[in-house]
């Protein structure tokens, strides 16, 4: 029954979600050229607004929890568990007060309406994985910009998608890398729930009526231990939500 519904809501959610992206194009292009960076965040925001509730179309449930009080004056890094595309609309909106640029493929910063133009402003990082040199470059510069504008930043530990949710052994490359750069920044565990099952039949048809969640978790202070330290605390508190 949930195949089928899905091949019957998945064009209705596949149009809504291209048309939100294509009309936040020029949007985001007139924000970025007249009024700056700080007008282009907020088309940004209100763009990753309707693309979160658009898994309203496919009769899914999006639970976002955040229990904890975090620090507007400190960077944050917020290390997460990646399951599907459908993460990252909900994780920018809900954060959007701690100013969360992401660590990107250089290859999506092309020919994806909305989505490329702002990786390719929005101030993350945008990395080539044949090109280590200029990967851990991108997060360097990624990382000075959360010092001097007190931004945060999201990374994926895992380095690709858990296709059963089931969460994968953590890199420690990115956290240690912007730690060297922003040693005072929190690090900030956040728990993602069953997005992958949207996609658990492919591209075509999504599954419908999955209950998506995402879960801030207690915050790891830094100081006092190495980023291998850090990325396995990150990765057991997952774990214990996820798994």
């Amino acid at each position: 029954m949930n195949k089928l519904f899905g091949y019957l809501l998945s064009p209705i959610f596949y149009i809504a979600f291209l048309v939100v992206l294509i009309i936040f194009q020029p949007i985001q292009w007139v924000c970025y050229r007249f009024f700056g960076l700080k007008a282009h965040k907020v088309s940004v925001d209100a763009l990753n607004f309707f693309l979160t509730y658009c898994d309203f179309l496919l009769l899914s449930s999006v639970n976002f929890r955040n229990e904890q009080v975090l620090p507007l004056d400190r960077p944050i890094i917020f290390v997460a568990n990646h399951q599907s595309m459908y993460d990252i609309p909900a994780l920018i909106w809900f954060l959007r007060k701690y100013h969360v640029k992401f660590i990107s493929k250089i290859e999506l910063t092309k020919g994806i309406p909305s989505i490329s133009f702002n990786l390719k402003y929005g101030g993350g990082a945008n990395i080539d994985r044949k090109d280590s040199k200029q990967a851990v470059s991108e997060i360097i510069k990624l990382g000075r910009r959360m010092k001097d504008n007190t931004w945060s930043a999201m990374i994926f530990p895992e380095g690709t998608r858990a296709k059963d949710g089931k969460i994968k052994a953590f890199q420690v490359g990115g956290i240690a890398t912007l730690l060297k750069v922003v040693p005072n920044a929190l690090i900030v565990p956040v728990a993602i729930e069953n997005s992958w099952k949207i996609v658990q039949y492919g591209t075509f048809p999504l599954s419908v009526g999955e209950r998506l969640r995402w879960t801030v978790l207690k915050p790891i202070e830094p100081a006092g231990k190495n980023p291998e330290d850090i990325a396995l605390e990150a990765e057991t508190a997952l774990k214990a939500i996820v798994n």
